[in-house]
């Protein structure tokens, strides 16, 4: 999957989770390993996102990395979730 395939799949899966979805923005930052995806969200919907012990997260995590392109140049994806609470 191209990385606007990897940002349209983040979306799908974190919009039905949102109680103020307008407030969504995904940001990406390539270094040399990794296409980031920096997931910003309402303070609110937060732990929503984040889910009880990280599970939501984890699990959100394995479905995009697990749906990154396999080449022998293609980067690693890495989700990462704006934590405000802190």
């Amino acid at each position: 999957m191209a990385e606007t395939d990897i940002e349209s799949l983040i979306r799908s899966l974190v919009i039905p989770l949102l109680k103020q979805p307008q407030a969504l923005s995904i940001t990406q930052k390539d270094d040399g390993r990794y296409h980031r995806y920096i997931i910003d969200v309402a303070p609110n919907d937060v732990g929503r996102l984040i889910g009880r012990q990280g599970h939501v997260a984890a699990a959100l995590r394995t479905i995009v990395e697990g749906a990154q392109s396999r080449g022998a140049n293609s980067k690693r994806v890495r989700l990462l979730i704006n934590d405000h609470r802190h």
